[in-house]
């Protein structure tokens, strides 16, 4: 599964259960962002054990592309079955700012930043 766009590139690997996300999501509202969340919805729909969502070349994320990625949580959260691990970096600002709140959606959730 995977979306291309010029400005951004989401794909998941069934074999190592791992969403990633490059790029910049400047996308205009939740119309913009649906084949994206049809995308998230697909891998929770799969059921993965231990699920990784890799943001570390994720430049940047507009706030209805994080209200798309908290909509993921709480999709993950229904499913009890999902670990999930987030991977940030610590030299992208909206990450250390936006990330942990979504520990409040999902308490068992891990971040990892580097």
């Amino acid at each position: 599964m995977e979306l291309r766009d010029d400005d951004y590139q989401i794909w998941y690997d069934a074999e190592t259960q791992t969403l990633t996300c490059q790029g910049a999501l400047r996308l205009g509202g939740p119309d913009e962002y649906a084949p994206i969340a049809q995308l998230l919805d697909e891998v929770v729909k799969q059921e993965p054990q231990n699920l990784e969502l890799d943001l570390r070349k994720l430049a940047f994320l507009n706030s209805s592309g994080i209200n798309t990625l908290s909509k993921f949580v709480i999709k993950v959260r229904q499913n009890s079955q999902i670990q999930l691990v987030i991977q940030g970096s610590n030299e992208i600002p909206w990450q250390t700012k936006s990330l942990p709140n979504l520990q409040r959606l999902l308490p068992t959730l891990k971040l990892q930043f580097d």
